[in-house]
């Protein structure tokens, strides 16, 4: 990369990195161009990005965003993912870990929060937002229904009331 083009780089990633609700830095060495293919497209399936940095560029574009903490971690061949939703990225990097050996979580940053290696497989067990949204809907509207039936409950009382009345007075 000419300095220009890193330049570019370091400011794209750095507004990237302003706007996200989590940050997941990983080592991915050994692992192959399809799987790295395929890792980038679960991550931008569920909303996220996964890029492969260079350490000081990534250093770099840290500076000045709530995720500067985790500056130590860049050592060695590190990829890192990131998304605006705060389980999206840890997630997907989780259930990739499990599947791959060769996909090392080394840890990451939740705004100023900085996560070790269990902070963000605890993160990543949690329900998504579009998850949680639907149970909040599902929970509004139960009662919802639960009223609905109580309300009908007691006309249907009278009427068996009433037909037992009228099929006793036939039977007499």
């Amino acid at each position: 990369m000419e300095r220009a083009q890193k330049l570019e780089f370091v400011s794209s990633l750095n507004k990237a990195l302003e706007g996200a609700g989590v940050v997941v830095v990983t080592h991915y060495q050994g692992m192959t161009v399809a799987q790295m293919n395929d890792l980038r497209v679960r991550m931008a399936d569920a909303g996220a990005s996964f890029k492969v940095v260079k350490n000081r560029l990534a250093r770099l574009a840290l500076d000045g965003t709530e995720a500067d903490g985790i500056k130590d971690l860049f050592k060695g061949p590190t990829a890192i993912a990131y998304s605006e939703d705060p389980v999206a990225a840890p997630k997907v990097a989780a259930t990739y870990a499990k599947e791959n050996e060769k996909l090392i979580i080394l840890g990451g940053a939740m705004g100023q929060t900085i996560l070790d290696q269990t902070g963000v497989k605890a993160l990543a067990e949690l329900p998504s937002l579009d998850e949680l949204r639907g149970k909040l809907v599902g929970m509004i509207q139960t009662p919802a229904t639960r009223i609905a039936g109580v309300l009908q409950a007691p006309a249907g009382q009278v009427a068996r009331v009433l037909n037992a009345y009228a099929t006793k007075d036939q039977a007499a």
